[in-house]
């Protein structure tokens, strides 16, 4: 009847509970317990960027101003990030995780999969499960005693992570076609991954109220009305337990954006922080072993407006200076007023060419040189070797939580 995938489930997702929140309870034995948060930088407004699970039992949630979350309790606690710190609990969580497969996708630096697809002659006879259990005290005997994972297995990805989500917090769940309609029974339409209030919305307009009467639609109503695109046919076939998420999206651009910690109209402050941006910009894009061929900056100033600007160019670029001279150019030509926001970011990304030979001695010495350093850096430590225009504003700018993609954790990590 409804066609669901007898794919045995070799999917397994992990997700750290409220994991930097809960990194710092594992750290201040004083935390634990109490309603607490962590935000990049403290002041009046600030957000809460992480909340522990005794304070999102009290209703505060991610986003929330400092304002709101102290006029539901008093006494929230509210720490500044500690970045080195996260930074050690994602290098702990993945080793463990290599451990088991060797094809392990992190979906943000607090999440993840273990696919075991042909590895069943290496489980020995253990199931998922079993394994799932295993990975959890691991976590609390490599990671923290306080350290909690939710550990999800499904025979796809969507699956897999819902099942991550079933019993949090601390819980192991599989998901197959075993028990994938008393599943889905259990359940609100907003409880599944990808179906927010806009896509409720828009099942509910065509009669679909539960995620029994999204699973029990046809696939062509979904494609050609609800849906309108491929998209449909995607979620028919996702709800089913079949896998159509195994899959890399294109990268389309690489920067960073700073909350510029004095707002200031002054050179002598905001270049050294622009150049900081900058070589991390570039670290990254080698880091993906790609050049640009664009640069974009864009600036919030103190009265409210926003001012923008980019450019392209011919030949693709990867250089830390080649960045910083480009952005410097638009920089130079922002209108007057307090900067309090800045964002840089390249665009036009290509594979890149920097292991081809080429004739001109300059670009030779630019790759050597640029190689040399990141060397060093990888070598002893991410920012051992940098521009001298950097030094006030790697001073100043603090390294914030990388949320989303890892790349830059992994970076972070991998020059550590």
């Amino acid at each position: 009847m409804y066609n669901i995938s007898k794919e045995k489930a070799l999917i397994m997702h992990i997700d750290l509970n409220s994991a930097f929140a809960t990194a710092e309870q594992q750290a201040h034995p004083s935390l634990r317990g109490k309603p607490m948060g962590v935000t990049n930088r403290i002041s009046k407004e600030c957000c809460v960027i992480a909340a522990s699970y005794e304070a999102k039992a009290l209703g505060i949630k991610v986003g929330m101003r400092r304002s709101e979350v102290m006029a539901i309790c008093p006494k929230f606690i509210l720490v500044e990030t500690d970045p080195p710190k996260y930074n050690d609990v994602y290098r702990k969580l993945i080793k463990i995780m290599k451990s088991y497969s060797p094809k392990i996708k992190m979906k943000s630096i607090d999440e993840g999969l273990l696919d075991f697809h042909g590895l069943e002659p290496i489980l020995k006879g253990q199931s998922l499960t079993e394994i799932g259990y295993e990975i959890k005290q691991r976590v609390r005997d490599e990671i923290g005693d306080y350290m909690r994972i939710n550990v999800g297995i499904g025979s796809n990805r969507f699956l897999a992570k819902q099942a991550a989500g079933w019993h949090k917090p601390d819980g192991l769940d599989k998901i197959d076609h075993t028990n994938l309609i008393d599943y889905y029974k259990s359940i609100k339409l907003t409880d599944l991954t990808g179906i927010a209030k806009h896509n409720q919305a828009r099942l509910n307009s065509y009669g679909m109220m539960t995620p029994i009467d999204f699973i029990n639609a046809d696939e062509l109503l979904l494609k050609k009305q609800v849906f309108k695109s491929i998209t449909g046919t995607y979620w028919y076939r996702r709800l089913r337990g079949y896998e159509i998420d195994d899959y890399e999206t294109n990268l389309g651009m690489v920067g960073r954006q700073w909350m510029v910690k004095d707002p200031s109209s002054k050179n002598d402050y905001l270049l050294p922080c622009l150049s900081y941006l900058c070589e991390t910009t570039g670290m990254k894009l080698r880091f993906r072993q790609v050049e640009a061929r664009g640069v974009y900056i864009g600036l919030s100033f103190q009265n409210g407006e926003y001012w923008q600007s980019r450019q392209t160019y011919k030949t693709p670029f990867y250089t830390n200076q080649e960045i910083y001279q480009k952005m410097l150019e638009l920089f130079n030509k922002r209108p007057h007023g307090t900067v309090k926001f800045i964002r840089v970011y390249c665009y036009n990304l290509v594979p890149s060419g920097r292991n081809q030979m080429n004739l001109f001695e300059d670009a030779v010495k630019k790759e050597w040189l640029t190689k040399a350093v990141d060397e060093i850096n990888e070598f002893y430590g991410i920012f051992t070797v940098y521009s001298a225009g950097s030094l006030d504003g790697k001073k100043i700018i603090k390294q914030k939580i990388p949320f989303g993609g890892t790349d830059y954790f992994d970076l972070l990590l991998k020059q550590s």
